[in-house]
């Protein structure tokens, strides 16, 4: 996902034409690289905006925002200082340099003096060096959210007292200004994809707006600029004159792609580049702050579930590779016993031809009756024929033992890894820390996470979770188990005998449950119902998921089976794309 220059020029758009003339109302700093500025606009407009404005090494951001967030009781020293100098203060303008991926708010405000003064806090947008710095009227830096000393940067000193500047960018073009003599020198002289050439030329391009660029110029992204024919050259610099021209005049689209119902990209201005990849779709938003709320909220929540549920993910890793290794050192053990019918053989023979062996053979060769051919049997040259063949009926014994054994286990042991690879199934489609109460109990329950005395016998009242609930395009209700506890609870005492049943092939995957009603089921409900199920398992990567599906009635659990795991002898099936971008999900 590109948080580029061009995303950096659809928010101050959209903040500059709603928030200049404003004023500071309040300014917040609830976490240590981040700062929310609330701004009350002008009579005209009539309301009041929160800004986000992030620092955060891994997720730089700035946008509008309703949503609040709390703040610790004592304020950090820069948020002091910002509140000193620019709380009620008017927002003159909110600009960008070039397509800096930088953000400046100018702001009027009267010191203690009564006189009126201009200040300057801005955003830097760069990855692992985002700042939020605050400057005054000679350009000299007041104070940083972040204080970047000699020691930690040769290039520039982010510290009180300093002279601010804009960091180098890597000696790129300003694309904006960009003509075609320009482009022709940037472009066609270097020896690297087309795509590649575009955006290490200019400031503010991303590698997908560059990939954006060649698709709409009907060109491969991934040519060398060099073999750029006329005609290509031509078509690639209409789309890129095109684009900037959108950009210098506004005219933003903010969209998100979705490659089978997952987002791919996004972007300020219409992504046309997956268009022809099947199960793609889009969705465009009003704003560019909505599209990064919305984006980036969700993006959040996973991280914090993945965050939470690391402990479980490494119970379950930890143990599913265990159970690999232990299984990879039955197999073997498996087939060493495949000798043991060799010995039965050996041992028959010396009963029946062993009177012709003489003391201190080392071998005999007799007629095996079993093949007709002849065979040579090891001796013990200490032992009698009889001895040898009691030997070698021991050891036929005791392997024949062993693999009645090993096949007990090995049958054990398939059904851990099967159930490990379920719960591994279920952390990776957890949504919310409800959704992880269910798995941590399922392995408390397996024996691979120690019960807390304090936790038993409180297991209902701890259940939050719930079924994923979609509503088929037909109006079907069709429900999805999140953990192997709510699958059984969803196909065993949830669904009628007469509602379907889907579940992926041959890999780990949720239970959907397809709620028929009593009516008769049109096909597309059925496709949806198994895009659910191909979706919700480990083979949601591939392009095509092949699913099992057939009466609720017909599904069995084995007694004493692991949670999760049913057994089925009839099933329809069905390949499909794991896409369920067009099902409407019922939450709440």
């Amino acid at each position: 996902m590109a948080f580029d220059g061009i995303t950096v020029s659809n928010i101050v758009k959209e903040l500059s034409d709603a928030l200049t003339g404003g004023r500071i109302y309040k300014i917040a700093q609830p976490e240590s690289d981040e700062v929310v500025l609330t701004i009350k606009t002008t009579a005209e407009k009539g309301y009041q905006q929160k800004v986000v404005l992030s620092a955060d090494a891994s997720l730089p951001l700035i946008y509008a925002t309703n949503d609040n967030k709390p703040s610790p009781m004592t304020a950090p020293v820069f948020c002091m200082v910002l509140r000193k100098h620019i709380l009620n203060g008017r927002v003159i303008s909110i600009t960008q340099p070039g397509l800096e991926r930088i953000v400046r708010f100018e702001i009027e405000h009267m010191d203690e003096m009564g006189d009126l003064r201009h200040k300057v806090l801005l955003i830097e947008l760069m990855g692992k060096y985002s700042n939020i710095i605050f400057i005054d009227e000679e350009n000299k830096i007041i104070d940083s959210i972040k204080h970047i000393s000699a020691s930690v940067s040769s290039v520039r000193e982010v510290l009180p007292g300093r002279e601010y500047f804009v960091p180098e960018t890597q000696n790129k073009a300003d694309p904006l200004n960009a003509d075609i003599t320009e482009f022709a020198s940037l472009i066609r002289g270097k020896g690297m994809p087309i795509f590649k050439a575009i955006y290490s030329s200019y400031t503010g391009l991303s590698s997908i707006c560059a990939q954006e660029l060649c698709y709409r110029a009907g060109i491969d992204a991934d040519k060398s600029a060099i073999a750029l024919s006329d005609n290509e050259f031509s078509s690639l610099y209409i789309a890129f004159s095109a684009l900037m021209t959108d950009v210098k005049n506004g005219n933003f689209k903010p969209t998100v792609a979705y490659i089978n119902g997952k987002p791919k990209d996004y972007a300020a201005f219409d992504l046309t580049i997956w268009s022809d990849t099947e199960g793609s779709s889009s969705k465009s938003y009003d704003s560019i702050s909505e599209l990064l709320g919305s984006y980036y909220a969700e993006k959040n929540v996973e991280t914090r579930i993945r965050q939470k549920s690391v402990d479980l993910r490494k119970i379950v890793q930890t143990a599913l590779e265990r159970n690999v290794r232990k299984l990879d050192q039955q197999m073997h053990q498996m087939q060493d016993t495949q000798k043991k019918d060799k010995y039965r053989v050996y041992g028959e023979l010396l009963n029946v031809y062993g009177y012709s062996a003489k003391e201190g053979d080392k071998e005999i060769t007799v007629d095996d009756y079993n093949t007709g051919k002849p065979l040579t049997i090891p001796l013990d040259p200490t032992l009698t024929a009889s001895q040898n063949a009691k030997k070698y009926f021991d050891r036929y014994t005791k392997l024949k033992r062993t693999a009645e054994a090993l096949e007990d286990q090995i049958k054990d042991v398939n059904e851990q890894i099967r159930h490990l690879e379920s719960v591994s199934s279920s952390l990776d489609i957890a949504r919310q820390e409800e959704d992880l109460t269910q798995i941590r109990m399922e392995l408390a329950d397996a024996g691979y996470i120690k019960k807390k005395a304090q936790e038993k016998g409180k297991r209902k009242e701890k259940i939050t979770s719930k079924p994923f609930h979609y509503v088929s395009s037909d109006g079907f209700d069709i429900y999805v188990g999140k953990n192997n506890y709510q699958n059984d609870e969803l196909t065993f005492k949830m669904a009628n005998g007469g509602d379907w049943w889907f579940h992926s092939k041959g890999c780990p995957g949720s239970h959907v449950v397809l709620i028929t009603g009593g009516k008769d089921v049109p096909d597309r409900a059925f496709e949806e119902a198994a895009a659910l199920a191909a979706y919700y398992s480990k083979g949601k990567d591939q392009e095509k998921v092949e699913i099992d599906y057939l009466q609720r009635k017909n599904v069995k659990k084995p007694g004493g089976a692991k949670p999760g795991f049913v057994v089925y002898y009839t099933n329809y099936s069905m390949v499909i794309a794991p896409d369920i971008s067009n099902l409407k999900e019922i939450t709440g």
